[in-house]
C-alpha cells in the first residue's frame, strides 16, 4: 500500500485538476467534456435548478440562449479547500467570472466528490452566486 501522505497529495492534485477541467471546458462551451466531470448520478445545483447526471446537466445548460455580445467568458477559481476521506471528498472554492465586458459575477462552489473508475468526479456541485454586475449579459441569477 502506498504512503497515505502520497495518496492524499495525489488525490488533492487530481481534484484541483477536476476543478480546472470543469472551468476550462465550460468557458469554451465544451459541454460534453464539462459534464464528463460529473459522476453518473452527479448533480449540478444552481439558481433553483438541480439536473442529475451528465446528460441532464448538458440539456439544462444548453436550454438557454447566449447573448451575442458575449464573446468570451473566464471563470477564475481561488482558494480551494479540499478535504479527502478515502474515496469521497469535499471542496469549497471561490470564483469570479469575467467576460469581454469586465467582471460579471462571483460566488462559491461547494462540492462533494467521489472517486470513480474514471477518477475523481463531482457527486454534487452547488453554485452560489454572491454578487452580479448590473450590466451582466447573463440571465439574472439569484443570490443566496
Amino acid at each position: 500500500m502506498a504512503d497515505p501522505q502520497i495518496r492524499l497529495a495525489a488525490d488533492r492534485d487530481a481534484i484541483r485538476d477536476l476543478l480546472a477541467r470543469y472551468t476550462y471546458n465550460g468557458d469554451r462551451g465544451r459541454l460534453d467534456a464539462m459534464t464528463a466531470c460529473f459522476a453518473d448520478d452527479g448533480v449540478l445545483e444552481y439558481t433553483g435548478k438541480a439536473p442529475q447526471g451528465p446528460a441532464a446537466i448538458k440539456a439544462a445548460l444548453s436550454a438557454g440562449t447566449r447573448d451575442p455580445r458575449l464573446t468570451f467568458v473566464r471563470h477564475h477559481i481561488t482558494n480551494p479547500l479540499i478535504a479527502v476521506d478515502g474515496d469521497t471528498a469535499s471542496a469549497r472554492s471561490y470564483f469570479t467570472v469575467h467576460s469581454n465586458f469586465g467582471p460579471d459575477h462571483s460566488g462559491t462552489y461547494d462540492d462533494r466528490l467521489v472517486l470513480t473508475a474514471h477518477g475523481w468526479r463531482f457527486a454534487h456541485r452547488r453554485v452560489r452566486i454572491d454578487w452580479q454586475a448590473e450590466g451582466s449579459l447573463f440571465d439574472r441569477m439569484t443570490t443566496r
